[in-house]
């Protein structure tokens, strides 16, 4: 798994895990009486949405807020992407920053570390906004 893919479960699974319907439906049996067509010819269900793509904006900031009141440690997520990682679960290495700076298409020096990170957390967080996160201005690109 890509190490943004990573990111975005970390904030968008724990966002449609709160709002997931009740599992009560999805796993009830279609019954088939005398007369009626068999459940192949039923109409095909509605298209969903993939896992990945919320239906509808994830507020990013509150769900990382909620995440650091229970992280036991000071994380600035707002700034810092070392912390967005941590505070996710996610390798904060510098391996796994650069292959996100790869991922991402960062065209500046990797051995640049500072450069890199401030690049990295702004681009994450337009990347989140692109993918149906609601993600303030003052921390997108």
């Amino acid at each position: 798994m890509s190490v943004f893919r990573s990111i975005m479960n970390g904030i968008f699974g724990r966002s449609a895990a709160a709002e997931a319907p009740p599992a009560e439906a999805a796993a009830a049996k279609p019954t088939i009486e005398a007369g009626s067509a068999p459940p192949s010819a039923a109409p095909a269900p509605s298209p969903v949405a993939p896992a990945s793509a919320p239906a509808e904006a994830v507020d990013v900031v509150a769900i990382l807020t909620e995440m650091q009141s229970k992280a036991g440690q000071p994380l600035n997520w707002r700034q810092s992407i070392v912390d967005l990682m941590k505070l996710l679960g996610i390798d904060s290495s510098l391996t796994a920053r650069k292959e996100l700076a790869k991922e991402l298409g960062y065209a500046g020096s990797t051995d640049d570390s500072a450069t890199m990170n401030i690049w990295l957390h702004k681009q994450v967080m337009t990347k989140l906004a692109e993918n149906g996160g609601r993600v303030p201005d003052e921390l997108k690109a």
